[in-house]
Order: structure tokens, then C-alpha cells, then sequence
């Protein structure tokens, strides 16, 4: 299948985004190969599946996500603020949404941090995976270097990729130099010429976030090989399947 299919923090664009309903309802879609979520860790050291470092935009808490207990996460709502009929929602924890996924899906895992604001998260984050023997079934992203620099040092299989919203001169060498094999970019900043370089550096590419067919039609046009992250699989759905 050409330009796979990535549900962005599952199937974002209809459920409350990086929910089990979200996840599930990306899951019921036999042609979505690939979910993106985002993962933070509790106080008490757990790692939760959450994109906003405050709760208060997708839940009814308030404050930061580090800053409370994973028991304490789960007394907040998470689906009402999307509609009434996800009202009971909680913020999932990584472990339940890899016992969902494990053997049906591969995860792009965004490490949400930024210099030591979660000391402990990708030994957190790679024990859970190793768990569920997915090793092989997840890619670990981030804007921060230092935390895909630390995935490396705890488990060198274990393919990284960079986050970017730019297009850099160096960017092949900064991958390499970081031991990424794998680049999350946003769409708007890639092109033909940097998809080419980034090929024959055996890079991965996965362009974000994708919502409309035209936009669609361009990122496949670059290559059938570029992953395309989407909210709204079902419009991936009507532009690449006849």
C-alpha cells in the first residue's frame, strides 16, 4: 500500500484525540497501518498518553500533567470537551494503549519533553514496549534530541526519528549524527529534492498533519513512500482508495 496511512493521536478528526474510543475507532480501519501518540510521564513515574503538557485544553483538569499521580489523572475527563458522547474518557496510560495495539498496528511514539522535564521517560517508555515484545513495532520520536539520544544509549535497536517543522541544510547529518533512521516533518517543508537525500540515507519520512486530498495528492506525488500522518483517516481513505 502507497503512502500509509498514520492516525494522528488515533483517529483524531472524529474521537477526542490520544483516547482509547480514538484508538479504537483508527484500529476498526483495516487500511490505517501506523497511529502517532504522545506520551508524558505521571509524577509517580508512569507513562501516560497525553499531547499538551497542561491538561486543561482535552480534559477537565487543570495544571500540568507532571505534576499529578496517575490515580489522580484518572478522576478527569477527558472526551467531553470533543462531545457529549464521549463524556467518561480518561487520559489512557502507554501500557493500555500497547495492549490494544500490540500485533495490530505500528506506533509512532512521541516523547512529549523538553530538556530534563521527565528524567526516567524513555527507560519508562522502552520497558513498557520490550513488555509487549514491540520492539520492532514502534518508532521513538521527538523534538528533543537529548531524549532520542538517551533511547539510543538505553536500547540502540530501537529506531528514533527526529521531529522537525523546518528544513534545515544539515538535516541529513543531524539525523545521522543522532542515530535516527526515521524523520517526522511538517508536510509543508518537504519536497522531491529532500526526500531524495533523505532516501539514499536510508531515512524513513513521515509527513504531518495531512487532513485534505489535495494536500494528500502533493506529499504522494514526492514519493508513494512518505508515511502520511492524518487526523482524519477517512479522507486518506477516499483520496487513495478506489
Amino acid at each position: 500500500m502507497n503512502n500509509l496511512c498514520v492516525a494522528h493521536r488515533g483517529f483524531s478528526g472524529k474521537a477526542p484525540e490520544n483516547t482509547m474510543a480514538a484508538f479504537r475507532m483508527a484500529l476498526a480501519e483495516p487500511y490505517v497501518q501506523w497511529m502517532e501518540i504522545d506520551t508524558q510521564l505521571t509524577i509517580d513515574g508512569i507513562p501516560v498518553v497525553i499531547h499538551d503538557f497542561s491538561l486543561d485544553r482535552t480534559t477537565t483538569g487543570t495544571g500540568k500533567v507532571k505534576d499529578y499521580t496517575w490515580q489522580q489523572l484518572l478522576r478527569f475527563d477527558a472526551g467531553s470537551w470533543k462531545s457529549r458522547e464521549y463524556h467518561g474518557e480518561r487520559i489512557p496510560s502507554l501500557t493500555e494503549v500497547l495492549h490494544l495495539c500490540c500485533g495490530r498496528v505500528r506506533l509512532n511514539i512521541e516523547l512529549k519533553t523538553s530538556g530534563n522535564m521527565y528524567p526516567g521517560l524513555e527507560q519508562a517508555v522502552i520497558e513498557r514496549v520490550a513488555s509487549y515484545h514491540m520492539e520492532q513495532d514502534v518508532v521513538l520520536t521527538s523534538f528533543d534530541a537529548g531524549a532520542l539520544r538517551k533511547v539510543k544509549e538505553i536500547n540502540p535497536d530501537i529506531q528514533t526519528g527526529l521531529i522537525i517543522d523546518a528544513k534545515p541544510k544539515d538535516l541529513v547529518e543531524r539525523l545521522q549524527s543522532l542515530g535516527c533512521s526515521f524523520l517526522s516533518i511538517g508536510y509543508p517543508n518537504l519536497d522531491s529534492e529532500l526526500f531524495q537525500r533523505l532516501k539514499s540515507a536510508g531515512i524513513e519520512v513521515m509527513a504531518w498533519t495531512v487532513d485534505d486530498p489535495k494536500r494528500m495528492r502533493r506529499i504522494a506525488d514526492i514519493s508513494p513512500e512518505v508515511l502520511i500522518c492524518t487526523n482524519r483517516p477517512d479522507v486518506w481513505k477516499k483520496t487513495f482508495i478506489r
